[in-house]
């Protein structure tokens, strides 16, 4: 099993339901179905939080489409006194605070003399953020993956130009750009274990205990579809090394045992693809004569100019390895774009690994996501290795991932792949013959200062360790790459000081 207790992964148990959300539309519309059927306590992860975000923009009743998530939490909690709402947000660094409107620091007086309790988390190593996306209610069922709550996050997965349901406010003209997202929903056991994971967050950063509720049913929103029943579901993290607390490298130990485990497809969708360890990984197995698919989906540029000058050459030299490793032609890297050809920005983050094992979580593919920010990835197996209800929902997932973005229907796609021999030549077949959406990302030729950002890995440390010595990072990628290179499956957690959620 690649979801393994105590390594890979903090938490492993099992829930009852499961789906996966696809885009912002569908993550918020459940979202308020499940908080607005609270009985004890909604609690937030967020790396940005926007109060003024709607929830459902273009709903037919007037009053429901204009309502924000502040005046909607804040309305919950005065019907029912009993419930308790809490949001730990991140307290960001103030250069990033001035790219986003000053979130949340603005924000937090919005929350001021009612019963949310709006708490900034800055307890973490200088430079890091806290990354984690999570809702979860009542500790009987939660949300986790990569959207955080922004005005400029809603859209639906037709990625339609120009919605006017994603038109700026007043204050701000024209419309949003299209963005994809991808969230998790569970019940049962994750949903508790993540729940034990905001209060111990909160405890860290608070310094206050909350108590671990009795265990609930949930009630499962009825505008969602389970996919999965009875479904083996891990909980990887990322924490980087601050005072006594240890470093976490649970997001990287199971992306590299999920990459070697691969046998037919790895399918990824990702914001940043800029880590040497897993370009390394990858490499090694497109140079295997029998090794799997390598499919990555990601934005043709980045939206903001310092991932423009510090990413995207770094995401240049890890297209460079792929396609020199791929002797056997078997990888490819796109971007998505709408039906006019302008880019849809890929937030989400997202791997399938063959018909086994399906991952949604905040942790990007670079350095900081795997040793330095805060990271949550939840992780779904399909344990029966001949197949099963688990293992066809990976697949028809990963299947309507690429209908998605090409535009076409699920058995277009089969038919392809089917015909094709493969799911890199299938979505080729379908390109070629005028499904264009998915558009081939190729490297950027980098100026000398380009090159520099993008050897020193600048503004994408490793760890606490060198993260203001980039000097140092050349020293740190080379061993972890030696790690990788060994097979590691990895201990997740610093030896002797890791712990259970139980």
């Amino acid at each position: 099993m690649l979801l393994e207790h105590g390594s890979r992964c903090w938490s492993v148990g099992k829930a009852g339901h499961a789906a996966i959300l696809i885009d912002v539309e569908a993550y918020f519309n459940a979202a308020v179905e499940v908080m607005s059927s609270a009985s004890r306590s909604i609690h937030f992860l967020n790396w940005a939080f926007e109060p003024q975000t709607r929830l459902r923009p273009g709903a037919k009743d007037e009053d429901i489409a204009t309502e924000d998530i502040a005046r909607f939490l804040k309305r919950l909690a005065d019907e029912r006194p009993t419930l308790d709402v809490r949001l730990l947000c991140w307290q960001s660094a103030l250069p990033v605070a001035a790219t986003q409107k000053f979130f949340p620091l603005l924000d937090r007086g919005v929350f001021v003399g009612s019963r949310v309790k709006f708490v900034l988390d800055g307890k973490l190593p200088t430079g890091a953020s806290h990354h984690q996306k999570a809702i979860i209610v009542d500790d009987a069922i939660a949300f986790c993956g990569g959207a955080d709550v922004g005005q400029d996050r809603w859209d639906t997965s037709r990625h339609l130009d120009d919605d006017p349901r994603r038109m700026k406010n007043r204050h701000r003209h024209g419309f949003f750009t299209s963005r994809h997202e991808v969230m998790a929903i569970v019940d049962g056991e994750p949903a508790a274990a993540l729940g034990e994971l905001f209060r111990r967050r909160w405890q860290r950063c608070v310094g206050e205990s909350l108590d671990t509720p009795e265990q609930i049913p949930g009630e499962w929103p009825t505008g969602v579809s389970a996919a999965f029943h009875d479904v083996r579901v891990g909980l990887s993290r990322t924490v980087g090394a601050w005072r006594r607390e240890p470093e976490v490298r649970e997001c990287e130990a199971l992306h590299l045992a999920s990459i070697a485990a691969a046998k037919h497809c790895i399918y990824m969708e990702n914001q940043y693809f800029t880590s040497e360890v897993m370009a390394e990984a990858l490499a090694r197995r497109l140079g295997e004569a029998a090794g799997p698919d390598v499919i990555l989906i990601s934005t043709g540029k980045s939206p903001s100019y310092f991932d423009q000058l510090t990413m995207d050459p770094t995401r240049s030299r890890f297209i460079e390895r792929l396609k020199a490793a791929d002797r056997f032609g078997r990888f490819q890297m796109y971007s998505p774009v709408t039906t006019l050809g302008r880019d849809i920005i890929v937030h989400a983050k997202i791997a399938v690994i063959d018909d086994r094992l399906v991952r949604i979580g905040s942790a990007n593919m670079n350095n900081r996501s795997f040793g330095f920010d805060t990271e949550c990835d939840i992780s779904l197996e399909a344990e029966d290795a001949a197949g099963g209800s688990t293992a066809e929902a990976i697949g028809r997932l990963r299947t309507d991932l690429l209908a998605h973005w090409l535009g076409c229907t699920r058995e277009v796609v089969e038919t392809a792949v089917l015909r094709e021999g493969g799911v890199c030549r299938g979505v080729e077949s379908l390109r070629e013959a005028g499904y264009t959406r998915l558009r081939p990302i190729a490297p950027q030729v980098l100026g000398p200062l380009k090159a520099v950002i993008a050897a020193l890995h600048i503004g994408d440390p490793m760890s606490p360790r060198d993260s203001f010595k980039p000097w140092k990072r050349r020293q740190a990628l080379a061993q972890r790459r030696e790690m990788a290179g060994l097979g590691l499956s990895g201990t997740g957690v610093t030896p002797g000081r890791g712990e259970s959620p139980r």
